[in-house]
């Protein structure tokens, strides 16, 4: 190479940053899926094993306070990312945008605080050793306190980014952190409605 020649960074066009965003989209929506599909066997696993009579022994329900507790916390978290979060992108008001991300991923500990309290407080009541019902019962929350603190991670990575469309970052990574939130906010209607509300009628 000689003297003269210069190397001339190349800036991503705008047809390929399209491609970038759209495959984003698609990968969080095959992700969310694929963990939709773990969710509804581990559902399909509780009823199962609640009419084996033998291994399964509600004789007290779970608490109900506490998980509807959890569920305006987390439906108000997702209230929070969708209005303070991305519509405050679309208006270009980036820094309450990133305030809205914050506060989200606040009360999602906070949830995650509450959550851990509230297992400890049936502990003395039921344990995954107690019988069938006790293990699938703590599977299911583990599991989902598990995809709470995958969304945190993926929040506090978007904290970080660029929350304004760039050549280089367009504002994205926010759509899909905020796609997986609103899903992991809405299996937990089902942990709700299923491990909670039906043991107590």
């Amino acid at each position: 190479m000689s003297a003269s020649q210069t190397i001339v960074p190349q800036t991503p066009s705008i047809a390929n940053l399209k491609t970038d965003q759209d495959l984003g989209k698609y990968g969080i929506w095959l992700v969310i899926s694929t963990e939709g599909f773990l969710f509804v066997d581990l559902f399909f696993s509780y009823f199962y094993l609640a009419n084996r009579t033998g291994r399964w022994n509600v004789e007290i329900p779970p608490k109900l306070g506490f998980a509807l507790i959890l569920l305006a916390i987390l439906l108000a978290s997702s209230v929070v990312l969708h209005l303070f979060g991305e519509k405050a992108v679309e208006k270009e008001k980036y820094g309450a945008a990133r305030a809205g991300v914050a506060a989200t991923l606040l009360l999602g500990l906070i949830f995650l605080a509450l959550e851990g309290y509230s297992m400890y407080l049936s502990w003395s009541n039921l344990t995954p050793a107690t019988d069938s019902y006790g293990s699938i019962f703590y599977t299911i929350l583990c599991f989902h306190a598990a995809h709470v603190i995958v969304g945190s991670l993926m929040l506090i990575y978007v904290l970080f980014l660029p929350l304004g469309p760039s050549e280089t970052t367009p504002h994205r990574p926010l759509h899909s952190a905020t796609l997986y939130w609103h899903f992991v906010d809405a299996v937990w209607i089902f942990v709700v409605l299923f491990l909670f509300i039906l043991p107590n009628l």
